[in-house]
């Protein structure tokens, strides 16, 4: 079986832990037997220079995990693009003969949808994508399938927007194989690697809010002077943001510069298995709109072994509240949390691990989507 599925890493080779959402689904899937065409389109305007960069930079992250030939490249319209600039990558042509065309990236044209016998989009922004579509932020264009990671989306009651197509639920995943679950280490940090603050906003109707993760972590910024273990935050800090570093320190967090830690996936993966365990707030639309989302970060800290003490983000029938998961809505639920998992240490771990095998094994996930995409 092959099956394509759509990259969007291209332009941000610093994002390695962004690099891994991708890459997780692309080994589940060939741990399913499928023979994977990674096709990555090219934004407008891009000069030779910063193509050929990119290309190169991502040519060689997916040779070491076994897809250096997998990688195709071609511009929004489906045309081939400069050879000169990406060593004669292969063009849409090499994707269009696939069984499946898995769309993590969104906005792909109906002209190149069209080339592909069966399409289906997989959304990874729970709750987000669906507003951004209701409010003519974005255009998608029609599958032939709607996957969400969002356990709530398109169910009744939901307050996410369903913009009236049929969404149906996959976890996110995480290839056990290449996370393997690992002893910690003494006085390790609960970590989590993050952007702060940036131009992020939701509006949904006459309500509008920032959705940055800076506002998420706000009600928790005291957690370090009550929590039994520390607390480091792996994040990029702008010049203009040493009030926010200033504050963070003061209150007890480490700090880190997550382009030192994780701009690479062997840094990322490297920095998270050194960790106790993530701590993480979410951003504001994930409480507000109870999408029961994990992130695709979580889920690497589960697969090492790593307890995850995460917000609340809804109604789950598979996130656990307080065991290898522990989900907090207040300042004291978390600082308890934490307590908790240091406490019993060594079954939280193992149960942070089962869990990820249960429920979000790649190779599973995968063949579970693949089975209703294609049947």
């Amino acid at each position: 079986m092959r099956i394509c599925l759509t990259g969007d890493t291209l332009s941000y080779p610093e994002g390695g832990g962004h690099f891994w959402v991708y890459l997780n689904w692309a080994l589940g899937l060939r741990d399913c037997g499928c023979d994977v065409v990674w096709l990555e389109l090219v934004a407008p305007g891009i000069d030779r220079t910063s193509l050929s960069r990119f290309y190169s930079c991502l040519k060689r992250r997916l040779e070491c995990f076994g897809f250096g030939n997998a990688l195709a490249l071609c511009d929004e319209t489906g045309r081939n693009v400069d050879p000169a600039a990406a060593d004669s990558c292969p063009g849409l042509e090499a994707a269009t003969n696939s069984d499946l065309l898995i769309n993590l990236r969104y906005q792909i044209g109906s002209e190149v949808l069209g080339r592909f016998r069966r399409t289906a989009l997989l959304d990874i922004d729970p709750g987000l994508l669906q507003i951004w579509i209701s409010e003519g932020q974005i255009h998608v264009s029609r599958h032939d399938l709607y996957f969400t990671t969002g356990e709530t989306v398109g169910i009744p009651g939901s307050l996410c927007p369903d913009v009236g197509l049929p969404w149906q639920y996959t976890p996110p995943c995480v290839s056990l194989a290449h996370w393997p679950a690992l002893p910690g280490e003494a006085g390790a940090a609960f970590s989590t690697i993050s952007h702060w603050s940036g131009d992020e906003w939701v509006q949904q109707g006459d309500q509008i809010y920032i959705n940055d993760k800076r506002a998420g972590f706000l009600p928790f910024l005291d957690l370090p002077r009550r929590a039994p273990a520390p607390l480091e935050l792996a994040l990029r800090l702008a010049s203009d943001e040493d009030e926010d570093r200033a504050i963070l320190s003061e209150r007890g967090w480490r700090l880190v510069d997550s382009r030192a830690v994780a701009s690479q996936p062997w840094d990322f993966q490297s920095y998270v298995q050194r960790s106790a365990g993530e701590f993480s707030a979410v951003k504001p639309s994930c409480v507000r709109l109870q999408n029961a989302w994990v992130s695709d970060r979580s889920l690497c800290y589960l697969a090492t072994g790593r307890p995850v003490v995460v917000q609340h983000t809804g109604p789950s029938r598979i996130l656990p509240d307080a065991e290898g998961v522990f989900r907090f809505r207040t300042l004291g639920e978390a600082a308890a949390s934490i307590e908790a998992v240091m406490s019993d240490y060594e079954r939280h771990s193992r149960s942070a691990r089962a869990l990820a095998a249960e429920h979000f094994d790649a190779a599973k996930v995968a063949r579970r989507l693949l089975e209703r995409a294609l049947s």
